[in-house]
């Protein structure tokens, strides 16, 4: 089991790490701006991605991308993570990830002319609706959107949110229940819905810690009423919705996490920085004292451990596939999460009240980044789930 990047890839890592720090990074000043008025700027700079060949890294050749397996894409997810603009900079950023992969494996000729062409162009955006207000997302098979075949359409009525970035996406890929009598896991499909269709309701972005965002930068309310969509909008097979989900889910993780130990890295360089700069009196600085000692000390033990978990992750789902690394994926989703928080935590304390402003980036991570223990399932569900697989392989019953 070697983690250990291919020549290539070191050298690709380099590059990406430059260029993060040249053309990415100086663009965080505007982030208090909004997306919108960044986005000339950001499209300046994806373009400059595109001419340096790096455009969509973890997508296949065939369609475009540099084919980079899931291991490889792990560790340049943790460069580009640094800044909270990487992601989307190199055309790799969530939702549109998760659903280019959707589409390239279950999308069907014509679904990927309209949907996954001008996607992985760059030419749009996209938005991935499955939680709803009403229900636990906890309990991902629990949600009251329908979505009715009538004639050659389906007709979608419901209530969605957190589906991030609809704000100015052009489709959204929505999971809503076709089959109510169906057993649990088969009753719900993923139907392609443009966003000017009629009966398609942006309500509104939802404020995270006060800050609603706009555009890509965004988590959005929508309401279907009466929305009516081709048959031939059905993503996959009828009443596939979870098994699809499922697909998109040990790589979508690999992603989170390594941008999660891409924002480590920043707070942990942020923190380091700050504590052989701060005086708290003339000739004594921050870094002097235990306390900021041991948590310079944690953080390091605790990303390394976290990094190593997630690359083992990566390299059993290149070789084994997701459900031999179910309980990997399981453990990479709160461990790093988690290790995520504190070390962020620990790097807006060290800043004092400089870390509660915009002047520094901590505050962007320590707002968006909370939810991190709550979305793609909460911690609690993640960990008693792989506790009773744990339990069962010594002989108790689960339950």
């Amino acid at each position: 089991m070697d983690f250990a990047p291919s020549a290539s890839t070191q050298a690709l890592l380099a590059r990406v790490r430059a260029f993060v720090r040249e053309h990415v990074m100086p663009l965080e000043a505007g982030l208090p701006r909004g997306f919108w008025a960044l986005s000339p700027e950001l499209d300046h700079v994806r373009a400059r991605v595109r001419e340096a060949g790096m455009w969509l890294p973890q997508v296949p050749r065939e369609h475009g991308g540099m084919g980079l397996s899931l291991l490889d894409h792990g560790l340049l997810s943790e460069e580009l993570g640094r800044t909270p603009l990487g992601h989307y900079a190199f055309g790799c950023q969530a939702p549109d990830a998760g659903n280019l992969e959707l589409l390239q494996e279950f999308g069907t000729p014509e679904q990927q002319a309209s949907f996954l062409r001008p996607l992985l162009d760059g030419k749009i955006r996209s938005a991935f609706a499955m939680t709803e207000p009403e229900h636990a997302g906890s309990n991902p098979v629990w949600m009251s959107t329908r979505a009715v075949l009538d004639g050659d359409a389906w007709v979608i009525d419901g209530h969605k949110w957190f589906t991030t970035a609809v704000d100015g996406a052009a489709f959204a890929i929505v999971m809503a229940i076709t089959d109510p009598d169906a057993a649990a896991h088969e009753r719900a499909s993923m139907i392609l819905v443009p966003t000017d269709t009629p009966g398609f309701e942006h309500v509104r972005n939802i404020p995270i810690m006060g800050e609603a965002g706009e555009g890509w930068m965004s988590h959005g309310e929508v309401r279907f009423h009466g929305c009516r969509v081709p048959a031939g909008n059905l993503l996959g097979a009828r009443g596939r919705g979870f098994a699809l989900a499922q697909a998109r889910l040990g790589p979508g993780r690999i992603h989170h996490c390594m941008r999660w130990l891409g924002i480590c890295e920043r707070s942990f360089d942020a923190m380091c920085q700050r504590a052989i700069t701060r005086e708290l009196a003339p000739g004594k600085f921050l870094g002097e004292q235990q306390t900021v000692q041991e948590w310079i000390a944690e953080s390091r033990a605790e990303i390394d451990a976290a990094r190593l978990l997630v690359l083992r992750t990566a390299w059993e789902i290149d070789r084994n596939g997701a459900k031999a690394a179910r309980d990997l994926i399981a453990s990479i989703k709160f461990h790093t999460a988690g290790v995520m928080l504190r070390v962020v935590d620990r790097a807006l304390q060290v800043h004092g009240a400089a870390g509660m402003t915009d002047d520094v980036v901590i505050s962007h991570f320590y707002r968006h980044e909370r939810g991190a223990r709550i979305y793609d399932g909460p911690d609690e569900v993640h960990k008693s789930a792989l506790a009773k697989r744990i339990l069962a392989g010594y002989g108790a019953s689960r339950s």
